[in-house]
């Protein structure tokens, strides 16, 4: 009896359709892995060499931010010393000065957009490759409709959200930046109206599309989740009772072969939670340092020149707050998924 009893059990081990490459984590964006520790079995050890490893990489941005931002407050202090002098000048001084804080802001500005942009980018394609795999590790746990309701919400949001930011916020970032200097150079009310406009479309896309996606979550993880949990128990159930001598060995198989999809499945989604905050964390370090860098240098021009100055390179730091703001959002709304990922059946 005792051997048959192996016999079967091996032939079972045999009949079992995982492989350690099947859920093998992919392999994280070259800019991202020099980010990544070596070690990844801790996530809160892994998430401080991370943040430590960026915060490093982010000196030469914060000597490039501090040039721009003395460079801006020295061109608003001239234009404020220009006026004083040349009262009747002052509108020809003022334009004048819009235009120079315009050249020397529009430059890093198009860095941190496309550094925005590759970053979602980056994301959504990481994501496709790493969503597959948690999705067969949690349906071989037993989670085959909590995987199927994640997969299509994560894979579905993605594509949308990707596309919305390629294809609509960047170009409405550039958008609002042109309106914003025309707006600081000529004082138009038009203009004005369509800057705010620009403004509340960005913010109501991007709030919409999480709102959406944590609802779906939110509602599809409780209720797939749940009846995840009542199949496993009722396999269990079934196979102790119903198949004869060996029913309650074969389910403390079953037990053991749930509790080791759930291992590999949670190391995997430990690694692929390091890998999007690597991704995330050194360019939203870097437009995070430039969006409070042109915050305190709007504060300081306010102080030395006239307001249109300061109100352009406020503009510039609510650009580079949206650009946080798409990046913020992609990497939410996969960190959200894997985190949905990591609690699994029920």
């Amino acid at each position: 009896m005792k051997k048959l009893i192996i016999i079967l059990l091996l032939l079972m081990g045999l009949s079992i359709p995982v492989s350690a490459q099947d859920y093998s984590v992919p392999p994280p964006p070259e800019d991202a892995a020099g980010f990544l520790p070596k070690d990844q079995d801790s996530f809160g050890e892994g998430l401080w060499y991370v943040v430590t490893t960026s915060f490093r990489a982010l000196m030469p941005q914060l000597r490039q931010s501090g040039q721009i931002a003395l460079s801006v407050i020295a061109a608003a202090m001239l234009v404020g010393i220009l006026s004083s002098i040349n009262t009747d000048g002052k509108d020809a001084v003022s334009l004048a000065g819009v235009v120079a804080v315009s050249c020397l802001l529009l430059q890093p500005a198009g860095a941190q957009i496309t550094a925005a942009t590759e970053t979602v980018s980056q994301l959504s394609e990481y994501g496709k490759l790493l969503i597959p795999v948690l999705t067969a590790a949690l349906a071989a746990q037993g989670g085959s409709v909590t995987s199927a309701a994640l997969y299509t919400a994560t894979i579905t949001f993605d594509a949308v959200l990707s596309s919305l930011i390629s294809g609509l916020l960047v170009p409405m970032v550039y958008i609002y930046l042109v309106f914003s200097i025309v707006c600081a150079a000529l004082g138009n009310d038009m203009m004005k109206k369509l800057r705010e406009l620009i403004k509340s479309v960005m913010t109501w896309t991007l709030k919409t599309v999480l709102y959406v996606f944590t609802a779906y979550i939110g509602i599809t993880g409780v209720v797939s989740g749940a009846t995840d949990q009542s199949a496993v128990k009722a396999a269990k159930l079934t196979i102790s009772g119903m198949v004869p001598v060996v029913g309650g060995i074969l389910s403390d198989v079953s037990e053991s072969v749930l509790v080791g999809a759930s291992v590999v499945k949670n190391a995997a989604g430990i690694s692929g939670l390091l890998v999007v905050i690597a991704i995330t964390v050194a360019p939203f370090m870097q437009i995070g340092l430039q969006y409070l860098s042109l915050k305190l240098t709007a504060a300081l021009c306010a102080i030395f020149s006239d307001s249109k100055i300061s109100a352009l390179v406020s503009d510039f730091s609510g650009a580079m707050g949206f650009l946080l703001g798409m990046t913020g959002a992609m990497s939410l709304m996969l960190l959200i998924s894997l985190a949905c990922y990591l609690r699994g059946v029920g």
